[in-house]
C-alpha cells in the first residue's frame, strides 16, 4: 500500500497549502481594513481642512468688512479677524501634513495586498501541482486495488477533484485581491495627485497666481539640477514692472494689482504651462525657460510683453535675462539677471 501512504502524505501537503492560502486571506482581510480605516481618516482630515477653509474666509470677510478708522471695538474685531486667519491657515498646513501621511500609508497597504495576491497565486500554483500529483496517486491507487469501486480508491479520486476545485477557487481569489490591490494604488495616487494639487495652490500668489517666493525657490532649484542633469540650457527672466507705486497712487491700487495679474497672463501666453513663474516681490518676478536658448527666451518674453500692451498700454517693465553657465546657484544666476535688469532700465 506504498501508494496508499504517499496519498496521505500528499493530503498533509495539500492541508499545509490551505492552511497558507487562509493565512494570506487573512492577511489580506486586514490589510483591507486597514485601508479602509486610512480611508476614513483621510475624510475626516478633507473635512476639517474644509471647516478651517471655511473659518478662514469667514475671517476674511470679516476682515474685509471691517471700519479700522472707527473705534477699539472694531480694531479689536479686526484684530481677533486676523487670529482667526493665521489660526484656520496653520489648521490647514496640519490636516495636509497628516494627509500626506495617510496618502503614503494608503500606498503602503495596496502594496502590501499585492504582495499577498501574489502569494495566494503561488499557493494555488502549489495546491495545483499537489492536485496532479494526488491524481495519479489516486489511479495508480485504483489499479493497485484493482477496482475502481473499491472505497479506498473513490476516496481518493474525489479528494482529488476536491484539491483540484479548491486551487482554482484559491487562484481566482488571488485574482480578485490583485485587482482589489490595483483599485488601492490608484485611489492612493488619485489621493496623491490631489494632494499635490491642493498644496501647490497653498503656494501660489492669491493675486497673480504665479508661484510665491517660497515655493518659487523650491521650483526653481530643481529646474536647475535637472537642466545639470540633463545637459541642457536654462535662461532666467528677471522682471520689475516701472513705477509701481506712483500707479498705486494715482490710479488706486486696484489699476495696480490688474497690471500685475496682466503681467503673469501675458507671460503663460507665451511660455509653456511647466515654465515657472514666481512673484520675487512686490512688483517683480522671476520666470525659467529651460531647454532653450537666452536668444529663443528673449524672444518669448518680447512676445509676452506686446501681448501685455494691448491690455495695459504703456506700461513698463524693466526685464533681465541671464544663463545658467557652470558652478551658478540659483542666487548667482537671479543676481546676474538683475544686474542684466539694470542695465536694460538705462538704456530704456
Amino acid at each position: 500500500m506504498k501508494s496508499w501512504r504517499r496519498h496521505h502524505k500528499w493530503r498533509g501537503a495539500d492541508q499545509s497549502g490551505s492552511d497558507a492560502d487562509q493565512t494570506a486571506a487573512d492577511a489580506d482581510q486586514t490589510a483591507s481594513d486597514t485601508d479602509q480605516s486610512a480611508s476614513d481618516r483621510d475624510q475626516a482630515q478633507a473635512d476639517a481642512d474644509q471647516r478651517a477653509s471655511d473659518r478662514d474666509q469667514a475671517a476674511s470677510n470679516h476682515e474685509l468688512g471691517a471700519d479700522l478708522g472707527v473705534d477699539a471695538p472694531e480694531q479689536q474685531a479686526y484684530e481677533k479677524s486676523r487670529s482667526e486667519r493665521v489660526e484656520g491657515t496653520l489648521e490647514r498646513d496640519a490636516t495636509r501634513t497628516v494627509r500626506r501621511q495617510i496618502a503614503s500609508e494608503r500606498d503602503d497597504q495596496a502594496e502590501y495586498r499585492d504582495e499577498t495576491a501574489r502569494g495566494r497565486d503561488r499557493t494555488a500554483d502549489e495546491r495545483d501541482r499537489a492536485a496532479d500529483e494526488g491524481d495519479r496517486e489516486a489511479e495508480a491507487l485504483a489499479r493497485e486495488l484493482r477496482s475502481d469501486a473499491d472505497p479506498r480508491a473513490v476516496a481518493a479520486l474525489e479528494f482529488a477533484a476536491a484539491a483540484r476545485a479548491q486551487a482554482a477557487a484559491t487562484r481566482s481569489q488571488a485574482a480578485v485581491d490583485r485587482e482589489r490591490a490595483a483599485r488601492d494604488r490608484e485611489a492612493a495616487a488619485r489621493d496623491r495627485e490631489r494632494l499635490q494639487g491642493e498644496l501647490e495652490r497653498a503656494h501660489l500668489d492669491e493675486l497673480t497666481g504665479a508661484y510665491q517666493r517660497g515655493m518659487g525657490e523650491t521650483v526653481m532649484r530643481h529646474e536647475i539640477e535637472r537642466t545639470r542633469r540633463l545637459k541642457g540650457d536654462l535662461a532666467l527672466a528677471y522682471m520689475d514692472v516701472d513705477r509701481l507705486k506712483e500707479i498705486n497712487d494715482h490710479l488706486g491700487h486696484g489699476a495696480g494689482d490688474a497690471l500685475l495679474r496682466d503681467l503673469v497672463e501675458a507671460l503663460r501666453s507665451r511660455l509653456r504651462p511647466y515654465d515657472p513663474v514666481v512673484r520675487w516681490g512686490g512688483d517683480e518676478f522671476v520666470c525659467a525657460v529651460s531647454d532653450t536658448t537666452l536668444e529663443v527666451a528673449g524672444g518669448r518674453f518680447n512676445e509676452a510683453l506686446q501681448v501685455l500692451a494691448v491690455s495695459q498700454p504703456g506700461a513698463g517693465i524693466s526685464v533681465g535675462l541671464a544663463e545658467l553657465i557652470e558652478g551658478d546657484t540659483l542666487e548667482t544666476l537671479v543676481d546676474r539677471a538683475d544686474q542684466a535688469l539694470l542695465q536694460d532700465r538705462r538704456k530704456r
